[in-house]
């Protein structure tokens, strides 16, 4: 007879406290393994890099670091997640399987599926536990945000491995070992990843780096500092939401840093509003969230996006955004949207052909944060204010002595302040941008943004008048929008 087993499946909750399934596991009196499933299908997808699997396996060692006084460890299988609990059930007697609710693309969800069954037809019973206050299965946001308040004030669970019941098993399906010494060769010039870093950083966060917040918050260098770079541990599970929230909520420092505190505190509410849109329509991954939008015509420009995937657009607030981005693996919200606003509307190309390659560089890559707002940054929700960024303001308000600029684009070294956000008027006859100088070169603008401009306020707001897109408009406001407060 087969010994029986419990498993916690893990997915985005790398971490051993304030852990449901982890709870369960230990309060079910038999044996249960913990397990990390690396499926080939997943990191061959084109929203997924090296970067993101890297950030997984460092955050699982830093777990096992705290469960190894407990003789566990959390195991990384690497296949496809039905194969693997084949597998594990070919050898045990499965009876509970635990795990966190994930608001992922259409691939994961149709994989749950495929799982699901698979359980069901084996008797096994699968919990999954409520996570960011999502909600699965709604068809309206009446009484959301009670909940979500209701939900995040909940007592945090403190995990205590009791559950002395140890399994000795071997992994059957190992990662390969060309690819694990990929994933554990973790880059210096990331942000570090695991638990005990997420607390480092929300501490000092709240302790100090959080006066600025607000002052900061737009600027591309001092943000990096004064933001709590909390997003790549919240969107990995390092941390949960609720564990941020009552942090924050209950810090010694709140009432004299309250302003801070509380526009950080309504943008962990708002990430998690996005996630509840895409855990309702995960097709935001491949269609318009208005399909009227699809009617709208958008010549591809493989020039363009080449251009915009290099950092070689010729506006040095543009460049250095997706140079920085593409090295370090974050950038902060206000020039994220730049960057959406200045390749869907400057350059006039599909959201499409710019989402996957920023879902790769970023470090704290949220498929239920990235496409709903990249989509509302491309103006394709009919719902929301059309922004159409000016990479020349954006740079002057922003990054005004160019110091962001200069870092990350090395040709305008030596370029004047005062001519720093219009280099082309400064260099019209420099060799700065003959590309047959033995100089570092920097490239022409490849457009006239003010005219481009010009022509996207008028396509796309000329769009709105489009019937599909009115009645698309009503469909997502019943569905999507709710009334906000925060609870003072």
């Amino acid at each position: 007879m087969k010994e029986k087993i419990n498993i916690v499946w893990l997915k985005r909750d790398l971490r051993t406290q304030d852990h449901q399934p982890l709870q369960f596991a230990d309060d079910a009196n038999i044996p249960f393994i913990i397990i990390y499933i690396l499926e080939p299908s997943m990191i061959k997808r084109a929203d997924w890099s090296l970067r993101h699997s890297q950030f997984v396996f460092s955050s699982i060692e830093n777990m096992n670091k705290h469960l190894k006084k407990y003789s566990r460890s959390v195991d990384i299988f690497y296949d496809e997640a039905l194969k693997v609990f084949k597998e594990i059930d070919r050898q045990f007697n499965i009876i509970n399987v635990f795990s966190h609710a994930e608001t992922g693309v259409k691939e994961t969800w149709d994989r749950d599926n495929y799982v699901r069954k698979f359980f069901k037809f084996k008797n096994i019973y699968w919990k999954e536990s409520q996570t960011n206050g999502v909600l699965r299965g709604i068809n309206s946001r009446e009484g959301w945000d009670k909940n979500w308040y209701q939900n995040i004030k909940q007592p945090l669970i403190i995990n205590k491995f009791t559950n002395n019941h140890i399994i000795q098993y071997q992994n059957p399906k190992p990662v390969p070992k060309e690819l694990k010494y990929q994933i554990s060769n973790y880059p210096s010039k990331f942000q570090e990843p695991g638990e005990n870093k997420a607390w480092e950083q929300l501490n000092s966060f709240a302790c100090n780096r959080s006066s600025k917040y607000l002052f900061n918050i737009s600027n591309p260098s001092k943000s990096r500092h004064s933001c709590s770079r909390m997003s790549a541990h919240l969107a990995w599970g390092n941390i949960s939401s609720k564990q941020c929230y009552q942090f924050i909520i209950n810090h010694a420092h709140f009432d004299k840093n309250k302003r801070n505190f509380r526009a950080f505190l309504t943008r962990l509410k708002w990430r998690c509003h996005f996630m509840q849109k895409f855990e309702v329509e995960n097709e935001y991954e491949t269609r318009c969230v208005n399909k009227g939008y699809e009617l709208l015509e958008k010549p591809k420009n493989k020039q363009f996006i080449s251009h915009w995937m290099d950092g070689k657009t010729g506006f040095p607030m543009v460049d250095a955004s997706i140079r920085s981005v593409k090295e370090t693996g974050w950038l902060n919200f206000r020039m994220r949207a730049m960057l959406v606003s200045f390749f869907c509307h400057h350059l006039d190309q599909d959201w499409r052909d710019g989402a996957n390659f920023l879902a790769r560089q970023f470090l704290d890559y949220e498929p239920g944060i990235h496409f709903p707002q990249f989509q509302m940054q491309a103006g394709t929700t009919g719902i929301n204010t059309i922004r159409i960024y000016n990479p020349v303001k954006q740079s002057e308000d922003h990054d005004k002595e160019g110091v962001f600029i200069k870092k990350w684009i090395p040709e305008l070294a030596s370029c004047p302040t005062s001519s720093i956000h219009e280099p082309w008027n400064y260099y019209s006859t420099n060799d700065m941008f003959n590309e047959n100088s033995n100089k570092a070169t920097y490239i022409n603008p490849i457009i006239d943004h003010k005219l481009q401009a010009a022509n996207a306020r008028k396509k796309m707001w000329g769009h709105r008048s489009n019937a599909l897109v009115k009645s698309e408009k009503q469909r997502i406001l019943m569905l999507h929008t709710r009334s906000s407060t925060f609870p003072r």
